[in-house]
């Protein structure tokens, strides 16, 4: 599909009340796709007037862009942008394909998935939640990037294990927290890649700067500070850390089990249907990880949680070979394939 043209629906913003460009909006924007700032609301837990407004007026926004672009195809990954734009493309009649991420279907996707022509998942357990004459399992794409090693890129001068830290595109503001009350402490045995977010409202990463530029040099020399890591980097910090410490969203999740590292995963709480703590779960079965839930999350425990862990790592590299027998390597290509069936039948 040599000619193949995209739009982009997404969010611009890392929040409503944080107006800096999401890494999302960055990425895809960063490659030349055409993106759209979808003002759609939130199905789930809606308890403010504006947001529950926003519900139909992202749907009218989606008609408007497809009326406009005039997609053969709408490919949707969940979420609460997906219904009203699958839906406006179901009315205009434009055939759309889904992808499940998580073991657990939330409200958004088992919606989208009965206006879908087909529904990829990446878990065998949620096939339960879609019809099954269109559901397929594809595994979910992993990007190539992972895989990527770059010695010289992250280096450090000792040879004290490595520790990345991420809350996300978007960073976490607990996670920062937990880890600037013990930051001194954490450096004196091991070296640290940390992913705060570009959060203006917290300010994190400046906070975690401030923190950086007060320690001795010998330690300082040991945080490495990031308000996102992009995609030439994101390889060599996989391949150098021993543990991530993380939330646990699908992606960093098949991303953890793909390249069979240690984890300490702390679920983002009151999701839709919990998926994040099932997956932190699936991955410290399989005896990868440890999960501490947020409300437990204080910056002892997780000092704790990562001198035992450090202590331990040979433990939990035992579960490593067991996480990689999990992921579908080429799901991206299983899904290409899929799409172009599609496209080709109509």
């Amino acid at each position: 599909m040599p000619e193949t043209q995209f739009l982009w629906l997404g969010h611009r913003h890392t929040s409503l009340k944080n107006k800096s460009d999401s890494a999302e909006y960055r990425e895809v924007t960063a490659v030349g796709v055409q993106f759209v700032d979808l003002k759609a609301g939130k199905f789930f837990r809606v308890y403010n007037i504006i947001h529950f407004l926003r519900i139909p007026y992202g749907f009218f926004q989606a008609i408007c862009h497809l009326i406009k672009f005039k997609p053969d195809l709408i490919v949707s990954f969940g979420g609460y942008l997906a219904p009203p734009v699958v839906i406006a493309g179901w009315f205009l009649r434009i055939p759309s394909v889904t992808h499940e991420q998580t073991s657990v279907s939330g409200l958004a996707n088992r919606v989208v998935g009965w206006f879908s022509k087909k529904v990829f998942i990446s878990w065998p357990a949620s096939a339960k939640y879609f019809p099954k004459f269109k559901t397929i399992l594809t595994g979910l794409p992993l990007r190539k990037s992972i895989f990527v090693r770059d010695p010289n890129l992250f280096k450090f001068k000792d040879k004290l294990p490595t520790i990345y830290i991420t809350g996300g595109k978007q960073g976490s503001h607990v996670i920062n927290l937990a880890i600037a009350g013990k930051l001194p402490e954490i450096l004196e045995m091991a070296n640290v890649i940390h992913q705060t977010g570009a959060n203006t409202e917290t300010g994190d990463n400046e906070m975690l700067r401030a923190k950086r530029d007060a320690l001795p040099i010998d330690l300082r020399g040991r945080y490495i500070l990031r308000d996102f890591v992009f995609e030439n980097e994101i390889g060599p910090v996989f391949g150098v850390s021993d543990i991530i410490i993380s939330r646990a969203g699908a992606h960093i999740i098949y991303e953890i089990l793909a390249c069979g590292k240690p984890s300490i995963l702390i679920p983002i709480p009151n999701t839709s249907h919990d998926e994040q703590l099932m997956n932190a779960r699936m991955v410290e079965q399989m005896g990868l990880g440890r999960v501490i839930e947020q409300k437990d999350l204080t910056s002892e425990i997780l000092f704790a949680a990562i001198s035992a862990m450090l202590k331990d790592i040979s433990r939990y590299l035992k579960g490593t070979e067991k996480a990689k027998s999990k992921i579908v390597m080429d799901a991206a290509q299983n899904i290409a394939e899929e799409i172009v069936k599609l496209v080709d039948s109509d």
